[in-house]
This record gives C-alpha cells, sequence and structure tokens, in this order.
C-alpha cells in the first residue's frame, strides 16, 4: 500500500470520529445550557416572593408585610422578600451563598418541624430580626440619609449611623424594626407620655394614694407603701447565715470567676419579693423626669448632695419605648443603668424614711439559693436542663422542672414576664432566676472570690470598670442561670445606638434583658 492510499484510509477512518465528536460536544453544550437555563429559572422563582411564602407560612409574614411602608405607601413602591432578607444582587458571591444558606435552612425548617409549634412574635424581635436585613441591602435604596421632612432627632441619628456604622458595627433594623413588617405595638422616636398612663388625661382618685409608708415594729415579711402613690410591693424577711458562695469545680458549665468556694456570713435583710416593675419605675420616673438634657455631672452633683425627696434629678425621655410593647403593670422594668437603679433606691428611701438600694453579690446568692447548696434552689441537674451540647440538636432538653421557677430560653417566648408565672423559690422570693439580669452593689471583678479571705461577713466588691449582674434572663440557657453564676454590665456595647453626645445616664439602648430588685436595711430598733 503506497503513501496515497495510506493517507486516504486514514481520513476515511477519521471522519466517523469527528462526527461522533462534534455530536457529543453539541450534546454536551445542549445539556449544559439546558442545566445552567433550569437553574437559573430555579433562582429567579426562588426570588420571588411567592416562592418565600411557601416555607415562610406563618400567620403574620405576609400580612404584616403587606401593612408595612415597604409596600404599604404612597408612592407605589413594592419592596420584595429578598431585597431586604438578602445582600443585594450585585454582590454576586454574598448575595447566591446567603440565598443557598437561607434557603437550605429554610426548607429543612419546613420539613422537619410544625410551623405551628413556632412563636412567630418572639422570632421577630431585634434578635432574631438583625440577623437577617444586612445594611447594604437598606442603602441600595436609601441613599440619602437627610430626605426632605426628616425630624431633628432623625438628623442626629442618620449622623451618628453614618460616622460610627462600621466602627460600631451599628445596624439599620435596631432603630426601624418595623418597616417590614408592621407591627401595631412597635414605636419609634422619642417617648412623650409614660406608657399604661392614658397620657395624663385619665381622672386620678387621690384617695387611693397612700398617706404614709408601712412601720416596721418587728423582723418579719411586709408590704411596703409608697407615700403619694397608690402602689405598694411585698418584701421579704431575710434571716442572716452563713453559705458557700460560688460553685464547686465539678458544678457543670462552672466558670473560672465562680470559685474558689468561700464560707461567707450574711447579717439579715429584706429582699423585694419580685424585680422593681414598670409600675413602679413610671412612678418613679413621672415624680423625678427631668425635661431637657443635662450634663451627667450635674446630676450627679445633685443627687449626691442628700436633696430632699422632690429635688431628686430622675431619667430624661427615652428615645423609643424601654417595655418593647411587651406591656407595663407587674411586668420587670427594664433596660435602665445601674446609675437610674441607684436613683430609684434614692428616691424610694427618701419617699419611705427606710433605707433602700441595691443588694451585694453576696445577699444576692444567698437569697437566690434560699437555703440550698446545689446549683439551682430546685432539683435538677444543669446538663439536663441546658440546650448546649452535640447531642441537643436530637434530644430535646428537659423542661419539666425548671420551666416552674425560671423564665428563660425554652419557655420564654423571648420577652419577660410577671412574677405569677412562676413559683417562689424557698425564702418566698419570684424570678431569682431568669426573666431579667439584675443588678448588684458589687463592681465586677473576675478575681474577686481570691482576694478575699475564705471566711468573710457581707463583702462587696469595689474594684473594676462594670457592674455585677446575677440570675440570668429570658433568653438565657439554663447553664447560665445557675445560682454561682456571674455576669457583669457591657456599659458601652450597651450605649453603641445611642447618638447623644455626652451618651445617657439614664437608659441602655442595646439591651433590654437587665433590670433590679431592692433590699432594705434592718432598723437598729427592731434587731
Amino acid at each position: 500500500m503506497n503513501y496515497t492510499e495510506r493517507r486516504n484510509k486514514r481520513r476515511t477512518s477519521k471522519k466517523p470520529f469527528y462526527k461522533k465528536g462534534f455530536f457529543l460536544l453539541s450534546l454536551g453544550i445542549l445539556i449544559g445550557l439546558s442545566i445552567f437555563f433550569s437553574f437559573y429559572q430555579l433562582s429567579v422563582y426562588l426570588s420571588t416572593d411567592e416562592s418565600c411564602t411557601i416555607c415562610h407560612v406563618h400567620p403574620h409574614a405576609e400580612e404584616s408585610w403587606k401593612l408595612s411602608v415597604h409596600m404599604n405607601n404612597k408612592s407605589g413602591t413594592k419592596t420584595h422578600c429578598i431585597e431586604c432578607h438578602l445582600p443585594p444582587s450585585t454582590d454576586t458571591w454574598d448575595h447566591y451563598t446567603a440565598k443557598i444558606k437561607l434557603g437550605v435552612k429554610d426548607l429543612w425548617g419546613y420539613l422537619t418541624k410544625d410551623t405551628a409549634d413556632i412563636d412567630w412574635d418572639a422570632k421577630s424581635e431585634l434578635e432574631y430580626a438583625i440577623t437577617y436585613i444586612p445594611n447594604k441591602s437598606c442603602e441600595v435604596c436609601h441613599h440619602n440619609l437627610f430626605p426632605e421632612g426628616i425630624t431633628d432627632d432623625g438628623i442626629t441619628a442618620h449622623l451618628y449611623y453614618d460616622e460610627n456604622k462600621d466602627k460600631l458595627d451599628l445596624q439599620c433594623i435596631s432603630c426601624h424594626l418595623d418597616v417590614g413588617h408592621y407591627d401595631p405595638n412597635y414605636k419609634h422616636g422619642a417617648m412623650t407620655s409614660i406608657p399604661g398612663r392614658d397620657n395624663g388625661k385619665a381622672v386620678v382618685d387621690s384617695s387611693l394614694f397612700y398617706t404614709e409608708a408601712t412601720q416596721i415594729k418587728s423582723f418579719e415579711n411586709f408590704t411596703e407603701q409608697i407615700p403619694g402613690t397608690p402602689l405598694s410591693f411585698n418584701m421579704i424577711a431575710i434571716e442572716g447565715g452563713s453559705f458557700k458562695m460560688g460553685s464547686d469545680t465539678k458544678e457543670a458549665f462552672r466558670q473560672n470567676d465562680e470559685g474558689p468556694v468561700r464560707e461567707v456570713t450574711i447579717t439579715p435583710f429584706f429582699m423585694a419579693e419580685a424585680e422593681t416593675t414598670w409600675d413602679l419605675f413610671w412612678e418613679f420616673y413621672a415624680h423625678t423626669m427631668s425635661e431637657g438634657r443635662t450634663p451627667p455631672q450635674h446630676v450627679y452633683d445633685i443627687n449626691s448632695s442628700d436633696p430632699d425627696v422632690d429635688a431628686i434629678s430622675g431619667p430624661t425621655p427615652p428615645f423609643g419605648f424601654p417595655d418593647q410593647g411587651w406591656g407595663v403593670g407587674d411586668r420587670p422594668a427594664i433596660t435602665m443603668t445601674h446609675y437610674a437603679a441607684e436613683t430609684f433606691c434614692l428616691w424610694l428611701s427618701k419617699k419611705t424614711g427606710k433605707n433602700y438600694r441595691l443588694p451585694t453579690e453576696a445577699e444576692w446568692e444567698y437569697a437566690a439559693r434560699g437555703g440550698t447548696e446545689t446549683p439551682y434552689f430546685f432539683e435538677g441537674n444543669p446538663k439536663s436542663f441546658s440546650n448546649i451540647g452535640f447531642w441537643r440538636k436530637f434530644i430535646s432538653a428537659s423542661t419539666n422542672v425548671i420551666s416552674e421557677y425560671a423564665i428563660y430560653e425554652n419557655n420564654s417566648r423571648n420577652r419577660t414576664e410577671e412574677p405569677s408565672a412562676v413559683k417562689a423559690n424557698p425564702f418566698g422570693l419570684k424570678n431569682m432566676l431568669g426573666n431579667v439580669m439584675e443588678y448588684c452593689a458589687d463592681k465586677y471583678d473576675p478575681e474577686a472570690y481570691s482576694k478575699t479571705p475564705q471566711q468573710v461577713t457581707d463583702p462587696i466588691s469595689t474594684e473594676g470598670e462594670e457592674w455585677v449582674l446575677r440570675g440570668g434572663f429570658y433568653g438565657s440557657d439554663a447553664s447560665e442561670l445557675r445560682c454561682a453564676a456571674r455576669t457583669h454590665t457591657q456599659h458601652d456595647d450597651w450605649l453603641k445606638t445611642d447618638p447623644q453626645q455626652p451618651k445617657s445616664i439614664w437608659w441602655y439602648s442595646d439591651i433590654k434583658a437587665v433590670g433590679f430588685r431592692v433590699v432594705c436595711d434592718i432598723d437598729e430598733a427592731i434587731k
């Protein structure tokens, strides 16, 4: 076979191969384009409001969206779900990774959970909402932070945001929680009247006011009457004694600042049955409020000079409504600073003629334990109640006992409750664990226990920058409710969104879970 014949043979043999290869390549391209187009169409559909409501079937989701200013407005502009809940589509990587992540999470929840068992109102609180509303999404539309008609307070707040958003990680949703889903209970802007007081228009029957405080003649429980008001509250007589303060190294979830264990002796005192309520705090506010901004040092000087009760300088009006729309009455007062709590005690002392104050950390733990030496004043292991741990993804924590005594992560609906929702501890005190974190008179020092003797009477820590907080709160895991568990204020972080200069000495803008209860010293005459 000559060269020409061999060449022709090769060409003849390759022709079917070339045809087959071209066919396969074309088929692959066609299939690839089909898959790409299908995924694109799926992506487009999964970006529609209709697809979002397939998984988000909770009753208020669509209704509250349609009532919000992003849907129900004069311009007729309609803001879609993904425009708020995902990073802008111009940030391709962030947009699609967030979309996939949230999509998988939503689908898993839809397939494995009964939506009727989920408290959607609690899920709409700021702690949850803040993780699903990126600032970048807001800024896509809201280029101008100072539109026509903006109030002076709005200008101040937006200037502060523009200058500090990255440094302090400020979030638009922190001040505009209801713009995407309408909430009739949410109130934005400065408070102009006292919640629950009918704007001062209701007729007040002064004949119901107490004319004098309760006279204490013996060391026993009593009901305090606040003169010039119709309000009273219960005080529990706490017998003195010794106890082991702190936690043993074997206690589950123990932290280093809870030891070493000390033998602490406590002298008798009275403690409020429950945390200071909104009814009590708003009464204090009504009697002492400051109309305008007053330099902090001026306020401190006035209140520290032992003024008459009518001269006490109290809180200025807060931005927003600190009760969060949860209700007032017997719910614990929240969001006030440690100084505000101390000033309340000063006012109450002068109104009643007794010495009311915040409890020391030692008094608080002694009272919380109620004579017990276990992690809680009720039976149970912290590991059984806690949601922490790998197996909690498959086996739910026990709630049978703890829910009777504490308002915490597993039963709170992400908000506070009234004292009637729980049983008292052995001393007759309610909500010592859970509901709200409670201020103590001590400065926080992580090494406070090691700096004092193994046996000590009525200790109090005066070193540190922050204040001690005890008891955990409505969003706490059960591990944080142990009687020995300690935490502290985070003053600067809790004032991040406060645009005032200087920042408020009365109200925290970024914490809803802090409150206090009072104690009363025993008069020498009845000891």
